[in-house]
C-alpha cells in the first residue's frame, strides 16, 4: 500500500511550469518553459505535492502586463484508486501566492495576449541600454523605470510580479506596499510584434528608504529578482547601477545598503561600485599602493553613496588590480594588508579570553582555550584569504570584458 501510494508523490519544482508569453505559439512550445528553484514557501520543505501522478501546475504569464493563466493537469489522482486517502489541495496552495483575476482557459488567455499591444511601463525611465543577442544577430533595446503605487494599475501589476519571488529567492516574502517608502525599479525590453512596439518584463528591485537622524536617508536594497530566461545578460547589473546612480545625485542620501545579501548579490554588487569607483584619483594605482585611506572613505560616501564596509572591499579589488603578485614584496604587503582586516574576529575572541582569565575558574578557562586552536585559526584566516582573492580575481576579469 506505502508503495503503491508513494507513486502519486510529485516534486513541485518539476511540476511548476512558468512561461513569459509573447505569441501563442509560445503556449506550446518547451522551451519558453522555465522552473522554480524553490517552492518550499508553498508547499514545505520536501517540495513535494501528494496525491497526484503526472502533475503539470501551470502558471502562464503574458510577458508584459503578467496577467496569469493558472491551470491543473495530472494523468491519476489517488481518490480515485484508493478510498479515505485525499489529494493535497495544490489549487488552495497556489491561489494563497497569486492575486485573484487570473484566467483558467486558454481562449481567455490568448484574448488577452491580444490587447497586450497596449501595455506601456510604469512610471519614469531612468536608463535605456542594449544588449547584442547572438541568437537573433542583433541588438535588443532595455529600459530601467522607477514607479511607485501612484502609478496607474501598478500595483495590481506588482500583485502578479512579487509571486515571481516565491520561486526564485530562498527567503522571500512580499512587502507591506501601502508603506509609501519603497522604491520600486524595473526593467523591460522592448521588442516588436506585427510592427508594434511592445514591452516584457525582465526583472525589478524594491529599495525602502530608512531615515537617518537628522535629515538624512539610508536606501536599503530589498529584494532583486532577474526572471530566469533574462539571466547571464548582464540585466542585474545595469538595474544595480542604474539605481545606484539614481540616488547618487540626491544630497540627502547617506550611502546605500542591502538587506540579507546573498553571495550572488555580493559578487554583483562589488563588481558595480568597482565600476563606479575605478576613475575616482583616490583610487589611483600609486594611493592604492599606500594602503586604505580616509580619503577613500569619504570621496566614495560622498560622490557616490558606498560606506566604510563596501568601500574597503573596492579598495582591496582595485589594488589587487595594482598588485605584481610574481613580485614577492608586492605579494606579501598585499597579504598582511588584506589579513589585517580578516583577523579582526579573531583577535575579538583574544580579548574575550583575557576577560575570561580574570574571572573564570581554572577549569572553565581550559575549556575555552581547548575552543581556541590558534593553528587553527592561522588556517582558517589563510582559506579566507585565498577564497577572496579568488573572488576578486572574477569581479577583474568581469570588469576588463565590460
Amino acid at each position: 500500500m506505502e508503495k503503491k501510494l508513494a507513486e502519486y508523490k510529485c516534486n513541485t519544482n518539476e511540476a511548476i511550469q512558468l512561461k513569459l508569453v509573447r505569441f501563442p505559439e509560445d503556449l506550446e512550445d518547451d522551451n519558453t518553459t522555465f522552473n522554480p528553484e524553490y517552492s518550499h514557501q508553498v508547499f514545505g520543505d520536501d517540495e513535494v505535492a501528494f496525491g497526484y501522478k503526472g502533475l503539470k501546475i501551470l502558471l502562464y504569464y503574458i510577458a508584459g502586463n503578467l496577467s496569469t493563466l493558472f491551470r491543473i493537469e495530472y494523468t491519476s489522482k489517488v481518490n480515485e484508486k484508493f478510498d479515505c486517502v485525499e489529494a493535497d489541495d495544490v489549487e488552495s496552495k497556489i491561489r494563497e501566492i497569486i492575486p485573484p483575476g487570473f484566467c483558467t482557459n486558454t481562449d481567455d488567455f490568448v484574448s488577452l495576449l491580444e490587447k497586450e499591444v497596449n501595455f506601456k511601463p510604469f512610471g519614469m525611465l531612468l536608463h535605456t541600454y542594449s544588449v547584442h543577442n547572438e541568437e537573433a544577430g542583433e541588438d535588443i533595446t532595455y529600459q530601467i523605470y522607477k514607479a511607485d503605487m501612484t502609478c496607474p494599475g501598478f500595483r495590481e501589476y506588482h500583485e502578479r510580479l512579487q509571486t515571481f519571488l516565491m520561486w526564485f529567492i530562498e527567503t522571500a516574502s512580499f512587502i507591506d506596499v501601502d508603506d509609501e517608502r519603497w522604491n520600486y525599479f524595473l526593467v523591460f525590453e522592448k521588442y516588436n510584434k506585427d510592427g508594434a512596439t511592445l514591452f516584457a518584463t525582465v526583472g525589478y528591485m524594491t529599495v525602502y528608504n530608512y531615515y537617518v537622524y537628522p535629515d538624512k536617508t539610508r536606501p536599503r536594497v530589498s529584494q532583486m529578482l532577474i526572471l530566469p530566461p533574462f539571466q547571464g545578460e548582464g540585466h542585474g547589473a545595469q538595474l544595480l547601477e542604474t539605481v545606484h546612480r539614481y540616488y547618487m545625485s540626491s544630497p540627502t542620501v547617506l550611502d546605500i545598503t542591502a538587506e540579507d545579501p546573498s553571495e550572488n548579490y555580493v559578487k554583483l554588487r562589488d563588481f558595480v561600485l568597482v565600476k563606479l569607483c575605478q576613475d575616482l584619483l583616490c583610487f589611483s594605482p600609486g594611493k592604492l599602493m599606500q594602503g586604505f585611506s580616509e580619503e577613500m572613505m569619504m570621496e566614495a560616501q560622498q560622490k557616490l553613496k558606498i560606506n566604510k564596509q563596501h568601500t574597503r572591499r573596492v579598495y582591496e579589488i582595485l589594488r589587487l588590480r595594482a598588485t605584481d603578485m610574481g613580485d614577492a614584496e608586492q605579494s606579501r604587503s598585499y597579504r598582511l594588508d588584506v589579513k589585517r582586516r580578516l583577523i579582526g574576529p579573531y583577535k575579538k575572541k583574544q580579548r574575550e579570553l583575557a576577560k575570561m582569565r580574570r574571572c573564570l575558574r581554572p577549569e572553565e578557562l581550559t575549556n575555552q582555550l581547548n575552543q581556541i586552536d590558534l593553528n587553527m585559526q592561522h588556517e582558517q584566516l589563510e582559506e579566507s584569504f585565498q577564497q577572496l582573492v579568488s573572488d576578486y580575481r572574477r569581479v577583474l576579469e568581469r570588469l576588463a570584458q565590460a
